[in-house]
């Protein structure tokens, strides 16, 4: 019925048919490439720049150099050599492990089984870094408050510390720090701060890919974070000190996707991609466009069957008024 309605308008009116024919153009013009608008990779597999035998190498004093890595995926293995190098190995896919223990804010030994019970974002960081790791942390501090999700229901926070000589008392004063940049507002148990031995931190940035160096009395590392599930599978890497609020959010959703509505889940899967290149959520343009073209040609069908309708029964009743008139007269 709808393609005879269209055909039947269609040659009535040579106007009609030169605008839907473009209209058919564009959407198959947008519609063909949008599957393929940015380029994707599964969580199991290493990103793009990974698989490249010279991978970037980017430390808390913002240079980058060319490292020289092994062939092959092997899990990291603790190791004194370990902390020799200063690169991160983004190890999408795996797990962490759960079993360590850390002292936490009070100096109370605590399990990552006991906190991470839900998404989690974890920060490798030092207390006392005199600059990127402040700024990481402060720029979370102004970020989490904002975002749509109950801290310490939806999602948890902890930042730890890969410093073996700190102690707890340094970790409540950053602790203290950024709850009071928040204006204490945040959940009192939503962000944890940690300290461990050396054993056990090689152990948690070991699986994590994260390796720093000491030089000094500082440290060399990786300026960035990275979200878990609440299996402690890692779903994501965030890079840098200015957190993009859209990002963080969606790599929490990621993390939640067991539990997430499959409606929500679907819609930002279908309208955001991650862009391993850039390290950051993009809108899928070319998907969108697509999308408005197609959902237009509905519209636009609709009207001419429905609108076609419409019209020849306001016809017809006036007719039949007319002969009415007629038989009166």
């Amino acid at each position: 019925m709808i393609i005879f309605t269209i055909s039947r308008r269609w040659q009535d009116r040579p106007s009609l048919q030169t605008a839907i024919s473009f209209l058919l153009f564009c959407a198959l013009l947008f519609s063909l490439p949008a599957a393929a608008a940015v380029p994707r990779h599964k969580q199991n597999e290493p990103t793009p720049q990974h698989k490249a035998s010279e991978p970037t190498k980017i430390t808390h004093e913002g240079h980058a150099d060319s490292v020289q890595k092994p062939s092959g995926h092997v899990h990291p293995v603790q190791t004194e050599a370990s902390a020799g190098k200063v690169e991160l190995d983004e190890q999408l896919g795996a797990y962490i492990p759960l079993d360590l223990v850390f002292r936490d804010e009070q100096g109370n030994p605590i399990s990552l089984a006991d906190l991470v019970t839900k998404p989690t974002i974890i920060a490798p960081v030092y207390y006392r870094c005199p600059n990127v790791c402040h700024f990481l942390q402060g720029d979370l501090a102004r970020v989490l408050p904002g975002i749509n999700l109950d801290a310490g229901e939806d999602y948890q926070v902890i930042s730890f510390s890969f410093d073996e000589t700190e102690q707890p008392e340094l970790a409540l004063r950053s602790r203290n720090t950024y709850y009071t940049a928040m204006k204490n507002q945040y959940p009192d148990q939503a962000w944890r701060f940690l300290t461990g031995d050396r054993a056990t931190i090689l152990q948690l940035t070991d699986a994590a890919g994260y390796h720093f160096k000491k030089v000094g009395s500082e440290f060399l590392h990786p300026v960035a974070f990275f979200v878990v599930s609440a299996d402690g599978q890692i779903i994501r890497y965030l890079h840098g000190t200015h957190i993009v609020p859209k990002d963080l959010t969606l790599a929490l959703y990621e993390a939640k996707a067991g539990r997430i509505g499959t409606t929500i889940r679907k819609m930002v899967q279908y309208w955001f991609s991650f862009d391993p290149e850039k390290k950051t959520y993009v809108f899928n343009i070319l998907r969108g466009s697509a999308t408005a073209i197609l959902t237009t040609l509905a519209l636009f069908a609709a009207f001419l069957m429905f609108g076609g309708k419409k019209s020849k029964k306001s016809t017809a009743t006036n007719k039949n008024g007319s002969n009415e008139k007629d038989k009166n007269l």
